[in-house]
Order: structure tokens, then sequence, then C-alpha cells
């Protein structure tokens, strides 16, 4: 590993921005218990977990553990809440990821639930994993907007509500 994957990530990171910005934005309240299906998460709380990943990444930089039992997630009520603790979230992300540095790379990250460690392995993959599991989830969130007949908007490429060519 060199330099690269540092530079990697905050160029991953900030490429995942904007469309998810987007999607973030045309949320509406409304809708945030509405689900597809009785065993799916509700909209408001896919949109949640959208807003906060990105503060996953900067605990998991700044403190290496997170526990489930202690971990106080973000309770937005309304769109505009979701919106601005995203905003704050990507700040605190993005110098976390400039503070970062190859030695800190190969360092363990603990995930918890109290004593039961559910995960404890190197920083790098987890930082990987997490950027994954949001663009993973902001996919999860268009599938749900498209249903909710709210505009996806492009993301890697043109979407159908948005014709960017």
């Amino acid at each position: 590993m060199n330099n690269t994957i540092l530079t990697q990530f905050i160029s991953e990171f900030d490429a995942e921005i904007p469309s998810t910005r987007k999607c973030v934005e045309r949320i509406p309240e409304k809708l945030f218990e509405w689900k597809p299906h009785e065993t799916s998460m509700t909209l408001g709380y896919l949109t949640l977990l959208v807003v906060e990943i990105p503060r996953w990444i900067t605990i998991m930089i700044r403190t290496r553990e997170i526990d489930f039992q202690t971990f106080e997630p973000f309770q937005g009520k309304t769109t505009a809440e979701m919106v601005k603790r995203f905003e704050e979230n990507l700040v605190d992300t993005k110098q976390a990821l400039r503070e970062l540095t190859m030695e800190d790379l190969p360092k363990p990250f603990v995930l918890k639930n109290g004593e039961q460690v559910l995960i404890n392995s190197p920083l790098v993959e987890n930082i990987s994993s997490t950027l994954n599991h949001w663009v993973h989830h902001r996919g999860q969130l268009t599938v749900y907007m498209r249903l909710n007949e709210i505009l996806v908007p492009s993301i890697y490429g043109p979407s159908a509500d948005e014709k960017t060519f």
C-alpha cells in the first residue's frame, strides 16, 4: 500500500457526495414511515443510514471503535434536519480522511455490542467496506424513491428522471 490509497478514499468519498446529497434532499418527511414491505426498513430510517454512514467513517478513524450499546444515532424528523446533519457529517468525514495516515491503516477497528465483538479487522478494510455500504444503501434509497414517484437523480450516468448527456 502507498499514499494513493489515502487519496483514493478521499476521491471515492467526494465522488459519491453530489448524487447522495440530491437523494437526501428529495425525501419528503411525509414518507418517512413508508416501506415497500413489512420486513423492510422505513424510508426515513434508510435516509438516516445514508446520512449517518459518513459519520461511521469519522468514528472509525478517530476512535477505532463503535459500540452499539453506547452509540447515539441521530434522530432526524424532517428533510431539512437530515440534509443539515448530512452536511455536518461530510465536513467531519472529509477532515478525518485528510488526517488519516498510512500508519493508521493496518490498525484494528472494532465493532461491538457491549462485550460482544462483531468485527475486529484492519481500519483499511473497514473504511473500504463502509464506503461500499454507503453506496449500497443509496442504491436502495433510489429504489424506494422510484416506488414513490420521487425523481431519481443521475448518479453514474443519466437517469430516466434527469437526462444529462
